[in-house]
């Protein structure tokens, strides 16, 4: 019988063990931290033998093969051993892939934007009837679901990391946002490697699957350029002439998008949308071109994306203080990513960044940061990179080591009609478990100051 390990009792580790277990596998789970109690009930209920703070290496390298969570570094001591006995090591979305019996995938990805897109391609999907399940790195475990339920479309979001350990999979129709500089520290700080992480979305489609992509990305331009893809391409844009037979979306200069595939299109006022912004305007071409391409109909795409709420921690208004707006965009954990949250500010910005640095270049917000803030807080246990970018050309450059002596810090900065604008740029492990604690955290003293 066929021996499946599963590294990590997170989301992804869970449903990986559930399914190896419906399918007749013998199966051991083994997380070198605490597994979370719903997740130990639900290992418990379908008998799965798991194992916590710690590996046993002798089980571990029994396996046939091995489903690695995307959370764990290829540097780990127990990654590399497995390497070292050349066991086959893969994600939860190739082996969750293996069991989609007739069902179809949209697949998105990209530096920035792929939460909101993924959300809001689901709920264009569910509230045009369609029998449709959320996954990968938001929703339920996608493995967990091919287990459990019947499903004919999953909605994925995909990290790289995710990517990574993906090789026969093929999305019926991917999309890919954007490539920005992220994550550099997991692979080597190549940004050429990242690069082919991300390009893996579309790795295996065949003549009649669709690929989205932006094309004002000059990226992702040279990696098509490289590649022989040959797929129905859909691109969208904003600043880049664009013209593709199989379809494609693009923003005109009122702020209405036109997004066409075959015979259908959809046009879009992006003043009538509730999530504002250029970033937001490229997240509902793409969420509209996928629609598109699966086959929904353009006025139940127009209803959709007219009422789709902002995703928590994405520029999340989280409420006024002493005359000031308060924004939560604590899911900004890259430059380019806050690249955007900057654009988009029309108030003066108390600008609170920091965390831990990914590598990160900030040459590309200097000028924003000249621009429209006025007084920068840096909150995490090193602030040395940020002060040393942003000190003369942020007027007021504030050092601070926590989460309360940041938020005190800037609302004594902030002036009657500013913007406190939380967008770190950076990842949240030096003081917080993950950006939605941060985030979490953020908004809960806003609540209680406010009162």
């Amino acid at each position: 019988m066929k021996r499946i390990v599963v590294l990590g009792g997170g989301i992804s580790g869970y449903g990986s063990a559930i399914l190896a277990k419906k399918q007749g596998f013998e199966v051991f789970l083994s997380d070198a931290g605490r597994i979370a109690e719903r997740f130990r009930r639900e290992l418990d209920r379908w008998e799965v033998p798991y194992e916590e703070g710690g590996h046993t290496e002798a089980r571990i390298l029994a396996a046939s093969e091995v489903v690695k969570s995307p959370g764990i570094p290829e540097t780990a001591p127990i990654v590399q051993l497995i390497r070292e006995r050349e066991i086959p090591v893969i994600s939860e979305i190739e082996f969750a892939g293996r069991y989609l019996g007739g069902a179809r995938t949209v697949c998105v990805t990209g530096s920035n934007g792929k939460t909101t897109t993924t959300s809001l391609i689901y709920k264009i999907l569910r509230d045009a009837g369609m029998n449709v399940a959320l996954g990968g790195n938001i929703g339920e475990s996608f493995a967990y679901s091919v287990a459990t339920g019947q499903f004919d479309w999953y909605v994925l979001e995909l990290s790289s990391f995710q990517l990574d350990g993906m090789y026969r999979f093929r999305a019926d129709v991917a999309v890919l946002m954007n490539i920005t500089p992220d994550h550099l520290d997991r692979y080597d700080h190549s940004f050429e490697r990242y690069a082919d992480a991300k390009m893996r979305i579309t790795q295996n489609q065949r003549a009649r699957d669709c690929f989205i992509y932006s094309a004002d990305d000059e990226v992702i331009r040279r990696e098509i350029g490289r590649r022989d893809l040959r797929m129905r391409q859909l691109p969208f844009a904003a600043r880049t002439a664009i013209a593709s037979g199989a379809g494609d979306a693009f923003l005109d200069g009122d702020g209405l998008f036109t997004a066409a595939v075959g015979r259908s299109s959809v046009e879009i006022d992006t003043a009538r949308m509730r999530i504002k912004g250029l970033h937001n305007a490229y997240n509902a071409m793409a969420a509209s071109l996928a629609a598109l391409a699966v086959g929904v109909e353009p006025e139940q795409i127009a209803r959709s994306v007219y009422d789709f709420a902002p995703v928590a921690h994405r520029l999340e208004p989280a409420g006024e203080l002493d005359g000031a707006e308060w924004i939560n965009d604590s899911k900004a954990t890259n430059v380019d990513s806050v690249w955007y949250a900057l654009e988009s500010m029309r108030k003066p910005v108390v600008w609170i960044a920091g965390g831990t640095d990914k590598g990160n270049d900030y040459a590309p917000l200097l000028d924003f940061a000249r621009e429209k803030v006025h007084t920068l807080v840096c909150m995490g246990v090193d602030n040395r990179k940020l002060v040393a970018a942003f000190s003369g050309v942020v007027p007021h450059v504030i050092a601070t080591g926590s989460l309360e002596e940041a938020l005190a810090a800037a609302r004594a900065a902030a002036r009657p009609g500013d913007a406190v604008l939380l967008s770190p740029a950076c990842a949240s492990f030096d003081l917080f478990k993950n950006y939605e604690n941060r985030g979490d955290l953020f908004k809960q003293w806003v609540a209680d100051h406010a009162k």
